[in-house]
């Protein structure tokens, strides 16, 4: 949570799992979001190793963002949070396109190809 929790985190994260933005493209997805607290919050991120940017003009100096691998694996926490969040805030939660049916979160062994309840997972600590 020191990595990722503080406000404004998520929402970047989420904004950049569609693909590489501009940091304008970034301020349009994240209404409210001020700009010097989007610059902190990539700075943030290219320090943790979670995103990266890349230069695409040098005078004026600008970037695009995007996640790296490990950054990108935070797909899952934010989805996670998203269900929990319709779920409990009255929005409307992901549903699967073919059939409409709300989609729901399930830990699963990719070994095994078996989902796995809480009560079989080893290592589940919740602080």
């Amino acid at each position: 949570m020191g990595r990722v929790g503080d406000r404004w985190t998520l929402p970047v994260v989420e904004a950049l799992l569609e693909g590489p933005r501009r940091f304008g493209e970034l301020v349009e997805r994240l209404p409210g979001i001020a700009p010097n607290i989007l610059t902190d919050r990539l700075r943030n991120l290219e320090r943790d190793g979670l995103a990266v940017a890349r230069p695409y003009s040098h005078r004026p100096p600008r970037s695009t963002y995007e996640l790296t691998d490990e950054g990108r694996e935070l797909a899952g926490a934010v989805r996670l949070l998203s269900e929990w969040g319709a779920r409990h805030g009255g929005a409307e939660p992901a549903r699967h396109a073919a059939c409409g049916t709300p989609l729901g979160v399930r830990w699963y062994c990719p070994t095994c190809e078996q989902v796995v309840d809480e009560d079989e997972a080893e290592g589940l600590h919740y602080a």
